[in-house]
């Protein structure tokens, strides 16, 4: 294949999808599937933009592009805590070109919700658990509490007086958030927003006080002065981000939670698929430009087998079903 036929332009990947998203175009290295040359892989994201798994996908399309042999087109499909764009790629043909990054969310929602239109587990196929992502909580600028011991008080004087903001009812952000104020012994009000962008853009304007983020969508936030980051959720201080301590040496041993990333496509993908789309995978993420940019943003790859990432879906299940039990949240 020339090097100009895996060459697609913005319009025309857009066009083709029938959709919103960004295209992302490579040169062609070993196709990763037979048919459909010029096809781009769409990949179509949960969430919004300006989301951790939105962040790290975007810092990949390149390399994904090459590695796969197609351009690749990524599409954000928020709403519902994920199930919107989670519902789209199941009903998607199971032929390797639509796929998805999914994060914690997607075994959280038989917990919080009372209906899923989809089985988490039987109703895709898991072909990588890519790695884990740092969260930090952060605070706006105006808060009078600079580490984890201030704002223990500031909430303790003013009960239910500070808001706190998710990503939306039931996803890892709001789960994270529940937990710091369970192993506190605080309480905040919550205010469900539907996605990353809109919850940044009002922590930020100070509408609402207090927000549990994956690191790499707020890590210039930070640097900026724009939110102060009070605590990592993490068992370490992180080499991407020393200064920030971590809530176990502050005093909180049992806040200790991460999010995680994967890579799953609609049920039914031939085992030849998942396998190229696995390699594919691996080439990508070993390159030196995503390596160190995930190395920045404070992520872990790790990059399971789909066998592996398989058995971790049923295990998360079991574990979220028990901190949303703990956390006392009732499905909506």
């Amino acid at each position: 294949m020339k090097n100009q036929s895996a060459i697609v332009s913005r319009r025309r990947a857009l066009t083709s999808l029938g959709g919103i998203g960004v295209a992302l175009t490579g040169l062609a290295g070993v196709p990763a599937f037979a048919q459909g040359v010029d096809r781009p892989v769409r990949f179509i994201l949960p969430v919004a933009t300006g989301s951790g798994v939105d962040t790290i996908t975007r810092a990949a399309g390149q390399a994904l592009a090459k590695a796969l042999g197609h351009p690749v087109v990524i599409e954000n499909q928020a709403g519902a805590g994920g199930v919107i764009g989670t519902s789209t790629m199941i009903k998607s043909a199971p032929d390797g070109f639509t796929l998805s990054i999914v994060s914690n969310n997607h075994v959280i929602y038989p917990s919080v919700l009372k209906s899923v239109p989809f089985d988490p587990i039987n109703d895709i196929t898991p072909i990588m658990v890519i790695g884990t992502t740092p969260l930090v909580l952060v605070v706006n600028p105006k808060v009078p509490a600079t580490n984890a011991r201030e704002l223990i008080a500031l909430l303790k004087a003013r009960p239910d007086g500070l808001n706190y903001a998710s990503s939306g009812n039931g996803t890892i952000l709001h789960l994270a958030a529940e937990m710091f104020m369970d192993e506190a012994g605080v309480k905040a009000k919550h205010i469900p927003y539907k996605g990353v962008g809109p919850m940044l853009g009002d922590l930020i304007g100070g509408q609402v006080e207090i927000g549990v983020l994956a690191l790499p969508s707020v890590q210039s936030q930070i640097k900026s002065g724009m939110l102060r980051a009070i605590g990592t959720a993490s068992a370490q201080r992180l080499p991407a981000a020393p200064e920030i301590p971590t809530f176990v040496e502050q005093g909180l041993p049992n806040y200790v939670m991460e999010g995680w990333f994967a890579v799953v496509g609609p049920k039914g993908l031939p085992a030849a698929d998942v396998n190229r789309i696995h390699d594919a995978f691996t080439v990508a993420f070993n390159t030196p430009e995503v390596k160190e940019s995930m190395a920045k943003q404070g992520n872990t790859i790790t990059m399971s087998t789909p066998e592996a990432a398989q058995a971790f879906f049923r295990s998360e299940l079991v574990k979220y079903a028990a901190l949303v039990k703990k956390a006392g949240l009732e499905p909506q």
